[in-house]
């Protein structure tokens, strides 16, 4: 279970793993995305950085959103017997300096989940490999790194969430896969929205405001300006840069403006960024997915920015575009139950692949299957009730 960047709710996919002759299968059973309640979620807009927060609301924002987090969880588990959640939780800070990770906070208390479910829970996966001295993002990179590892020439997996990242596979001159965050994706898109419907809409549906509108070529150079798109990968942010008062003080000046013509230009900002990127690193197929990919406008532009490059999505590999963050925190919940490193060090910059997170038993003693002595290397998804 994870809810995103997006802040809008919580994903859950149920995922039975199997090893078969060296390889991983993933049967992908129940998925979902659960909205969170208005008032909840107008609670945590209003606590997110920018904006000074007091232990109070973060032990109540804790509590609530463990609380929302536990419905979604038992109604997953009622409809068929769940081992293990994994629980990604919501990001409400990701504390970089000059580059360096030095925290990140996740909450939603896994305890709420434990004893709502009775299953044992894994959470806080980020911690550690921060502490090893990564980035602790994009940690969706194992998922993207066993998935294509069958893929021929420099592919690239893309999540276009809040905040858009990258793995590309074998980048030029190196074996070692390389991941990183390139920018914002949907996260000033939908601040703008929000800004031009005063909080009426939330993102831009089938990216028809954009579509309306022209790119402001003044303004996408000065937001191209940006120091980190600057900054060398591994690399991570967040909403603690990419939000509405980031938005605001780039709209300084600039009254006259039509929130058609700005979202364009954020929209095309996603699209420069993520196909810079694209290129640097030679990549010749993307294989996308998360929210963005609902926004025809968006990836269009990509498309137009992308000429010789193969553009598709990740259903093509077995899992819904909406569905694959929620899917690779259950790969990363089956490699700690199984004893097993989650991370790719190259990916996140830590010293080390590290097995991640802390785990909450559930009703009844805390029983782990045998550690595995090696590690799957590929993986391979199916929709339940599909061929095989």
């Amino acid at each position: 279970m994870i809810s995103g960047t997006s802040h809008d709710g919580i994903d859950h996919a149920v995922v039975d793993f199997t090893v078969r002759d060296g390889v991983l299968h993933g049967e992908v059973g129940g998925t979902g995305s659960t909205p969170y309640p208005e008032a909840l979620r107008g609670r945590l807009m209003r606590a997110l950085p920018p904006a000074a927060l007091t232990f109070a609301e973060a032990c109540e924002l804790d509590t609530l959103i463990g609380q929302a987090f536990a419905e979604v969880a038992a109604a997953a588990e009622a409809a068929g017997g769940v081992d293990l959640i994994c629980s990604h939780g919501q990001t409400v800070y990701h504390w970089v300096d000059e580059g360096r990770v030095l925290g990140t906070l996740q909450i939603g208390q896994p305890a709420w989940i434990a004893e709502r479910t009775g299953v044992p829970v894994v959470a806080d996966v980020r911690a550690r490999d921060v502490v090893a001295g990564g980035q602790g993002a994009p940690l969706v990179s194992l998922m993207d790194v066993m998935l294509l590892a069958g893929l021929p020439g420099r592919p690239a997996g893309l999540n276009l969430g809040g905040i858009a990242n990258l793995t590309v596979l074998r980048p030029p001159g190196s074996d070692a896969p390389l991941a990183y965050d390139s920018g914002p994706a949907n996260a000033l898109i939908d601040a703008a929205v929000v800004r031009a419907t005063g909080g009426r809409d939330r993102y831009d549906a089938d990216g028809r405001l954009a579509a309306a509108g022209r790119v402001d070529p003044a303004l996408l150079l000065e937001l191209l300006a940006e120091p980190y798109y600057r900054l060398p990968a591994p690399k991570s942010t967040g909403k603690e840069l990419f939000h509405a008062g980031y938005l605001q003080r780039m709209l300084a000046g600039r009254a006259e403006l039509s929130d058609a013509d700005l979202a364009a230009t954020l929209t095309a900002l996603t699209a420069e960024t993520v196909a810079a990127e694209v290129r640097r690193y030679e990549v010749d197929t993307v294989v996308a997915a998360g929210g963005g990919c609902a926004n025809p406008t968006l990836m269009a532009m990509l498309a137009d920015r992308l000429d010789g490059v193969r553009l598709t999505t990740t259903d093509e590999f077995g899992v819904d575009t909406d569905t694959k963050e929620a899917v690779a925190f259950a790969l990363i919940g089956w490699h700690t139950a199984y004893g097993l490193p989650a991370t790719v060090p190259s990916c996140t910059g830590a010293t080390g692949a590290r097995t991640l997170g802390a785990i909450v038993p559930g009703a009844g003693p805390l029983r782990l299957p045998e550690p595995l002595a090696v590690a799957p290397t590929t993986l391979r998804l199916t929709t339940a009730g599909a061929a095989r």
